[in-house]
């Protein structure tokens, strides 16, 4: 058995690791997500969405009344108009998120401004460059998300507004924003541009939704004779838990079952402290359920 002080350093080490582990998933997602943009999204005039977007609308306004920079300027632009909503996310969500979404930014405009824009397309189709940076870009952009990062902008606002709104719906502030940008574009540039940059939203949003946890919903069924892991789930978890009394068909003995639905990336965390409550503790986890009802997203 660990002494107590060996238990804290062991926690301690695991929490260090964790975070080494998050803060390198951050740059490859960063990375991975400028390449989409940069090398399939910017050659061909097609805007991504947000405050991202909007940045690399600017960046073509200045480009087309002579100001042009020798490298692609939309990151700094991007970094600089989230500024003020640093200072939202610092103030009103949490030191952490902040702290998180400042390096995500940062490490993203780094790379936005390092990696060159071809002069030639690599996909000449729009259409193909649409769903290849999707692709790409989306990928990044999850595996950032599965980091606890977040890409600023209206991630910081719709976090913000669903904390002190229960009822507020993000996706809906994502719409409301976005298609006042496709219509922008439309009117400054041409119809097929403010297309083709929905149809990279759709393509990137559902490869998000593919790689990021938070947005897979998972049923747990737990097996135990310690009924501390209901107050584990309800007071640590801040999670739903139903449970009764059954009998095991091997041993006859009690045992209680407990049922409670999570995202999937609270799984890894439920898991670690279930065995550390009771190690003989039998789980079983069903992916892809349908939740209605007071399921809260843990954002």
């Amino acid at each position: 058995m660990m002494m107590p002080t060996q238990s804290l350093k062991h926690n301690g080490d695991e929490r260090r690791k964790k975070f080494a582990k998050n803060i390198l998933y951050i740059f490859v997602g960063c990375f991975i997500s400028s390449c989409g943009i940069s090398f399939f999204l910017t050659p061909v005039h097609i805007y991504s969405s947000g405050i991202l977007g909007v940045s690399q609308i600017i960046r073509t306004l200045l480009a087309d009344v002579g100001i042009v920079f020798p490298f692609e300027i939309s990151g700094i632009i991007n970094f600089c108009l989230n500024i003020p909503l640093f200072v939202l996310a610092y103030f009103k969500v949490s030191k952490r998120f902040f702290s998180l979404t400042l390096l995500c930014i940062a490490v993203q405009t780094t790379f936005l401004s390092l990696i060159p824009v071809p002069s030639i397309p690599v996909v000449q189709d729009t259409l193909a460059s649409c769903l290849a940076g999707g692709f790409i870009a989306g990928c990044g952009t999850g595996i950032m998300l599965r980091a606890h990062g977040s890409s600023g902008g209206l991630d910081i606002v719709g976090v913000y507004l669903s904390q002190k709104y229960p009822n507020f719906s993000v996706g809906r502030l994502s719409l409301i924003v976005n298609t006042c940008l496709f219509i922008v574009c439309a009117m400054l540039f041409n119809i097929e541009t403010a297309i083709y940059s929905m149809i990279y939203l759709v393509v990137s949003t559902f490869v998000i939704d593919k790689v990021h946890y938070q947005n897979i919903n998972m049923t747990a069924m737990i097996f135990t004779r310690n009924k501390e892991i209901v107050e584990f789930i309800t007071n640590d978890l801040h999670r739903g838990v139903t449970y009764w009394k059954g009998i095991g068909g091997y041993t006859e003995k009690e045992t209680f079952v407990l049922m409670t639905a999570v995202s999937k990336d609270e799984v890894h965390f439920l898991r670690h402290q279930i065995k550390k409550i009771d190690r003989h503790a039998f789980i079983i986890f069903s992916e892809g359920l349908s939740v209605s009802g007071n399921f809260l997203k843990h954002l």
